[in-house]
């Protein structure tokens, strides 16, 4: 068999995905759940709770106590981990950790007596870690745009952004520059988390490290003047970036407690948006998918490399090469949960009641800004109705509010991809609620485009394994995609409804610039 492992490292949870690249199947899963497994952490969403709504911080040691629990439970369930031919992951994008000098040293000398936190707690140099929610780098942004201005995104693939992890940094080293000072490592999340694997500090991958508006993607390198504006001696503090299908280093000897082998190869992670373009077999230009989690996120392989006008948008480095696009909107699932519990139905009852409003709803849109939204960048959130008296008092019927939050966050996603200069005919969906059928409909009405759907749920997952796959034994993604990716259910647009959606897109666009920050 040739068995490899994909590691995911989301907001609130931990998952593994083992997959027999011969066979063309996973052959196991695992999940830890932060919030249900962990709660002495305290984090029950993914995130430590802060009076400021904008500060939005996790416990490192969440993870590292996520990845012990996660091989116990692997273990237990005789998952064949002295097999696997390679590992690799994806981590939740642009989180950061800082650590000190005994980073190293302490991964070096890993004791099996003790647990990873135990142990990895001396090297923090900052207790939490800034996450993707986090949206408190508002005046560091203004300043990194006010010095670099258009060259920012022209060159890092994004204008300065709050949850990305350059002006985190900036914010951190002037509120705590002693703890700045004591600070000798940097590292994403995805970095930080292969870095234990192989006890050694492991590179920042293209794919993740273009999140942090510090790598330059015309160079492939830090961008030194950037680099150095955003915090002092900041270069020396991050780990190098390289192409995705870099090995990092073997298996900790730590590990072999599980019944790992050491040396196992171990590729570099990258950020969770890269995997999943890989896990739904997307790396090639052409079709576009949409993941609808928490955020729900619209992302593409690039023929061209190109950056919004609007600033929304973003590029990443692709994993099989060349880049990506991605837009982010914050308020994906949670939104769609507020309307849910407005209405007091089961989401069976949710996907059921979306039908019975027709195409276009009567006109009934809302912005769904129920927290801070990336696109359009709202940092004072709040719902605004547009529609009928009835519906904007509040007043209309359960299946006019339902179909309102499908359309209009179908909507946005059409209105803010349009920069990518592409007419995709076909849509690929993963997430959650990519399980809505009516969801599923109305996107592709609303985009003209078929939408697909993948077997396996955990497209980050899946995307990882096969990372490793390709990484660690050579395996072309092209063979991987034609044995994992395969389309399990697809559903075609209805050309009838597209003037309708046409006339609705003129009209939520009319309505967003009253709620840009």
């Amino acid at each position: 068999m040739s068995i490899y492992l994909g590691l995911d490292s989301s907001t609130q949870s931990l998952k593994a995905e083992i997959i027999d690249a011969e066979a063309g199947r996973v052959i196991c899963s695992e999940n830890v759940n932060f919030g249900k497994d962990l709660p002495e952490y305290n984090c029950p969403n993914g995130f430590l709770e802060n009076s400021d709504p904008l500060i939005k911080h996790a416990d490192p040691l969440i993870w590292v106590a996520a990845l012990d629990l996660l091989f116990t439970r692997l273990q237990r369930q005789r998952a064949p981990l002295a097999e696997i031919k390679g590992v690799s992951g994806s981590g939740q994008q642009h989180g950061s950790v800082y650590l000190n000098s005994n980073f190293e040293k302490i991964l070096e000398s890993l004791s099996p007596a003790e647990n990873l936190a135990e142990q990895l707690t001396p090297a923090l140099s900052r207790k939490t870690s800034p996450i993707w929610m986090d949206r408190a780098t508002s005046a560091e942004c203004a300043e990194l745009q006010q010095q670099f201005g258009h060259r920012m995104q022209q060159d890092t693939g994004s204008p300065a952004i709050e949850r990305f992890t350059g002006p985190q940094i900036r914010k951190f080293a002037r509120d705590e520059p002693e703890n700045y000072r004591h600070t000798a490592h940097i590292h994403l999340i995805s970095s930080f988390m292969a870095s234990i694997l192989c006890g050694q500090s492991a590179p920042v991958d293209f794919g993740d490290g273009a999140g942090m508006n510090l790598l330059n993607l015309k160079t492939r390198q830090w961008d030194h003047e950037i680099a150095e504006f955003t915090a002092p001696g900041l270069l020396d503090k991050l780990p190098p970036a390289v192409n995705s299908n870099t090995i990092a280093g073997g298996l900790s000897p730590y590990f072999t407690k599980y019944g790992f082998k050491q040396g196992t190869p171990v590729a570099v992670w990258s950020g969770d948006n890269p995997c999943s373009l890989v896990g739904v077999g997307a790396s090639e230009p052409g079709v576009a998918v949409i993941s609808l989690g928490t955020s729900d996120t619209f992302f593409a392989a690039m023929r061209d490399f190109k950056t919004d006008p609007a600033g929304c948008g973003h590029v990443f480095g692709n994993p099989a090469g060349g880049f990506m696009s991605l837009i982010c909107f914050t308020n994906g699932s949670p939104a769609r949960e507020k309307i849910r519990e407005t209405c007091n139905v089961s989401w069976s009852g949710f996907d059921q009641l979306a039908e019975l409003a027709p195409p276009g709803n009567h006109g009934n849109l809302m912005l769904p800004y129920f927290t801070v939204e990336s696109t359009p960048l709202v940092l004072s959130p709040g719902v605004k109705y547009h529609g009928s008296e009835e519906f904007c008092s509040g007043r209309s019927n359960n299946s006019v509010k339902i179909r309102a939050i499908l359309e209009s966050q179908a909507l946005t996603m059409k209105l803010h991809s349009r920069w990518i200069g592409e007419d995709f005919k076909r849509l690929r969906i993963t997430g959650g609620a990519s399980e809505c059928r009516s969801f599923r409909q109305i996107l592709a009405d609303v985009f003209q485009a078929k939408i697909e759907q993948i077997a396996v749920p955990d497209s980050a997952g899946l995307g990882a394994a096969l990372r490793a796959a390709n990484a660690a034994g050579k395996i072309p993604f092209k063979t991987l995609y034609e044995k994992f990716t395969a389309a399990t259910e697809s559903l075609n647009p209805n050309p009838a409804n597209a003037a309708v959606y046409t006339a609705a897109l003129q009209t939520y666009a009319a309505l967003e610039p009253d709620f840009r920050s």
